[in-house]
């Protein structure tokens, strides 16, 4: 995920002009309609415009804060921005930042969901569909693949990985579980071999240079980013209450039992558990919101996941259409207020989704700014990415299940899924192809065998 720099900058070249928070808005507003590719992507076209193009950030400065960014739970692509955009304009500057960077995929996804589900039994709609989540099991694959590939350096995180998969396939252990009990083997192992939970993420510096920058390698932290005690309880008094009320709201009109008061409490669990990132956060999704709540069906979900990857923003806005689908279908507002429901539900999780991320960046970024050294995953959280890769392989065979046996084991085997699922793999893993490209091929293999196979 590290952008591999490729140094342009010619000596003697002018410091840029300071960018004013309308340019900033500007910016994170196109970022919003462009952000593709997950966060890879992502953090790519953040990279190329920010540090490359108009040297708003160094490129240290901008590692030293997505190394910060990826120890968080969360979406580090989304955080990233919202760190980038609080240095620049103080906390404004954050929220807009970040707020831009998710809007759009908002408005976006409440649209496909309600097309979705009004008229997700049409023809060309089922077959569309039908191609694309065969691909977004091979997109799942590779996740784990990419993940465990950079995680799992040693016979002691493969140990993680594989306990990890067989808690959450066969004991069906929750995934908070699994994540409190890879923190206590790290923890412990980190003590007792710490050159075996040595290997987490995290990026190392660069020396490359593209000339002077807004924030250079040696700018000393502005004014408000530097760490007061009465500024961080600010910000978790302003962060309890951002929470509390609306969660307070909910539960005084509805009741703790409403679907959207357990909405909201869920997926503020869910925020606080994405470690390894949307992947990683998806295998507890499924669990509640298709084993406990009932909200959707597991094709439903694979189907959600499949325009979360066909969608700007980030991968964890999967969130907005599990929201939006669990509300329509139950009815929650009643039958005459369908749409209602779905667009009130998708934007509640996302507000308890990411409220989190804010508060981490506004917290803690002043700390962060306090030293420019390297920061590096802890031992725990080397074992935490190790037991994500077992949970992500975990719901690899759970997609993969659904699609190839859409009517269970007692049914009929898909063979024209499974080739397409081979086919994006191989497209993805092999040939290094894009998301888009793969899923926009096997969308047209579907329709063409729907329509006419």
């Amino acid at each position: 995920m590290n952008p591999t720099p490729t140094p342009t900058a010619e000596p003697g070249l002018a410091p840029p002009e300071a960018a004013s928070f309308w340019q900033a808005f500007a910016f994170w507003l196109k970022l919003g309609f462009i952000s593709f590719g997950g966060p890879a992507g992502q953090i790519a076209v953040m990279h190329q415009e920010l540090v490359e193009r108009r040297r708003w950030i160094s490129e240290r400065r901008f590692l030293h804060a997505l190394n910060y960014c990826m120890l968080l739970p969360g979406p580090e692509a989304q955080q990233l921005a919202t760190y980038i955009g609080w240095m620049l304009h103080r906390t404004w500057g954050g929220i807009v930042a970040g707020v831009l960077f998710v809007l759009p995929s908002l408005f976006i996804l409440i649209g496909l969901s309600w097309v979705y589900i009004a008229y997700g039994d049409v023809p060309w709609v089922a077959g569309l569909f039908y191609g694309i989540k065969p691909a977004v099991t091979a997109i799942v694959l590779q996740a784990a693949y990419r993940i465990g590939s950079r995680a799992l350096k040693n016979r002691w995180l493969w140990g993680i990985a594989a306990a990890s998969l067989v808690a959450i396939f066969a004991l069906n252990v929750p995934f908070p579980a699994i994540v409190a009990a890879a923190a206590l083997v790290g923890y412990i192992g980190g003590r007792m071999a710490p050159r075996h939970f040595a290997t987490g993420g995290g990026h190392g510096q660069s020396g490359a240079s593209y000339g002077p920058a807004l924030i250079d390698d040696h700018t000393p932290p502005p004014a408000h980013a530097r760490f007061r005690w009465s500024r961080l309880a600010g910000v978790v008094v302003v962060g309890a209450v951002l929470w509390a009320v609306p969660m307070g709201l909910l539960t005084v009109l509805l009741g703790w039992q409403h679907t959207f008061t357990q909405m909201g409490w869920f997926f503020t669990k869910a925020a606080l558990l994405t470690f390894g990132g949307a992947y990683a956060v998806l295998p507890y999704v499924v669990q509640g919101a298709v084993g406990h709540y009932g909200w959707l069906t597991p094709v439903q979900m694979i189907d959600g996941l499949a325009l979360g990857e066909t969608t700007p923003g980030p991968l964890i806005m999967v969130v907005a259409f599990v929201g939006f689908v669990g509300a329509y279908v139950k009815a929650v507002l009643g039958p005459e207020a369908l749409f209602l429901a779905g667009a009130l539900a998708a934007t509640l999780v996302t507000w308890f989704t990411f409220l989190p991320s804010f508060l981490f960046i506004f917290a803690g970024g002043p700390l962060v700014e306090s030293t420019h050294g390297d920061l590096k995953f802890t031992a725990p959280l080397t074992a935490i990415t190790a037991a994500v890769v077992g949970v992500i392989a975990n719901l690899t065979l759970f997609f993969g299940y659904h699609v190839l046996w859409p009517q269970g084991f007692a049914g009929p085997f898909d063979a024209v899924s499974a080739l397409i699922a081979l086919g994006a793999a191989l497209a993805l893993l092999r040939f290094k192809r894009g998301v888009m490209e793969v899923i926009a091929a096997c969308a047209v293999l579907g329709l063409l065998w729907r329509l006419w196979g």
